[in-house]
């Protein structure tokens, strides 16, 4: 590790030993976020309060530029970033989308005017944002969307369908990807007429359907559009540039998986302590040792792969294929540590949220069942599995995932 990495991680854990205690201990419902729509939502009102205080430090969004708000952080500090919240157990931030991929692709593509407009609302926690990218026939090959963004006069006028878009519904603004040009599928063009816009998700003729998920939950939408009009000031680039900014946000969505894959460390370890507690003879079971054996060293090596695509990045390499590898096994590992947590548990292990006596609120039974969606979002794991058989092995088209 570089001294100034060296530097960066100090710094932070220092900064983390002063301001998270007090905040952990102190009411947070009065600094929650202005939005009516999650007024009711303890958590999102907890997850304001941490990225405002994060925010105050400079630590809300360390990749951004200084000029923004940010540390101009390296992608290394960004991994040593993710490693150590993981370590101190923080609570998660309010805008994940808006921080960590939209606010990027704002700077890279917003005009100054943008930029003004809608960072500060990202940064301060204030609005939340959704990404409104797949479709019902556009989810592994998005360039199939067919939502269209007609140009009328000084609006786009939108008709169309968007699905699996994460807390649309308590959204005031959204990163949508829109076909501005209807002949482009048809004439063997599909990643071109792609076109991003920030959508106001207050606009008439846009509606939210949350689709209620296996954990009880209703964090996924469907989105319609319904001649809906977008003002042309709200374009992110250029028409018909919106496959290269979708392009820089699953970018950034793929290197955060070093940072996932330090959580899946995290989670690991408190899940050992919670079995001591409640359930010590599971560790005592070898078949369990060995799991725990194998979880740990899987997640070492995923995270060896995760730097290794990194120090591709820092060299202005491309990190191909050690992201779509890492990509696999975080998916693998996510599943299999929510197994292995509801076996060292117990019968603790079944009681859900919002009981007297669920462990960590529920989490791990939780997770039990949405860490089946770990290998469908961010790209599925046979559609990542066909990319590297095409790109990287080589492999006959007879012998890709079908």
């Amino acid at each position: 590790m570089a001294p100034e990495d060296e530097a960066f991680r100090d710094e932070l854990r220092a900064w983390l030993d002063e301001h998270l205690p007090p905040f952990l201990e102190k009411e947070t419902a009065e600094d929650g976020a202005d939005d009516s729509r999650i007024a009711a939502d303890a958590t999102l009102r907890r997850r304001a309060a941490w990225q405002r205080e994060l925010n105050r430090g400079g630590w809300a969004a360390i990749h951004w530029p200084v000029e923004y708000g940010g540390r101009a952080a390296t992608a290394m500090q960004r991994v040593i970033s993710s490693e150590v919240m993981a370590e101190y157990r923080t609570p998660g931030i309010f805008n994940t989308n808006g921080i960590w991929q939209i606010g990027p692709m704002i700077i890279t593509w917003g005009t100054d005017e943008q930029k003004a407009r809608w960072l500060p609302s990202i940064l301060e926690a204030h609005e939340h944002w959704c990404q409104g990218f797949s479709e019902p026939d556009a989810g592994n090959d998005l360039a199939n969307l067919r939502t269209m963004a007609i140009r009328d006069g000084d609006d786009y006028v939108v008709n169309g369908q968007k699905i699996w878009i994460s807390t649309a519904h308590i959204a005031k603004w959204g990163l949508f990807l829109l076909r501005t040009d209807p002949t482009a599928i048809e004439r063997g063009a599909k990643h071109e007429g792609i076109t991003a816009f920030i959508v106001d998700m207050d606009t008439p003729g846009i509606e939210c359907r949350p689709i209620r998920d296996m954990t009880g939950e209703e964090m996924f939408n469907e989105v319609y559009f319904t001649d809906a009009r977008i003002p042309v000031d709200c374009r992110l680039g250029g028409e018909g540039e919106g496959w290269m900014v979708a392009m820089g946000t699953l970018g950034f969505e793929r290197v955060g998986i070093a940072g996932q894959i330090s959580v899946l460390g995290a989670d690991l370890r408190a899940m050992i302590g919670a079995a001591r507690t409640l359930n010590p003879d599971a560790l005592a079971d070898p078949g369990i040792g060995d799991r725990i054996a194998q979880a740990f060293t899987e997640i070492e090596l995923a995270r060896l792969l995760s730097l290794r695509a990194l120090s591709r990045i820092i060299k202005g390499e491309r990190p191909w294929p050690e992201v779509q590898f890492a990509k696999i096994e975080w998916a693998y590992l996510a599943q299999s540590l929510a197994d292995l947590a509801v076996d060292l548990l117990g019968p603790a292990g079944v009681l859900a949220k919002g009981g007297p006596d669920t462990v960590d609120r529920g989490k791990w039974t939780r997770l039990y069942s949405f860490q089946r969606y770990s290998t469908i979002g961010g790209g599925s794991t046979e559609v990542q599995k066909n990319i590297i058989a095409d790109r990287a092995i080589k492999l006959p088209g007879q012998a890709r995932l079908t």
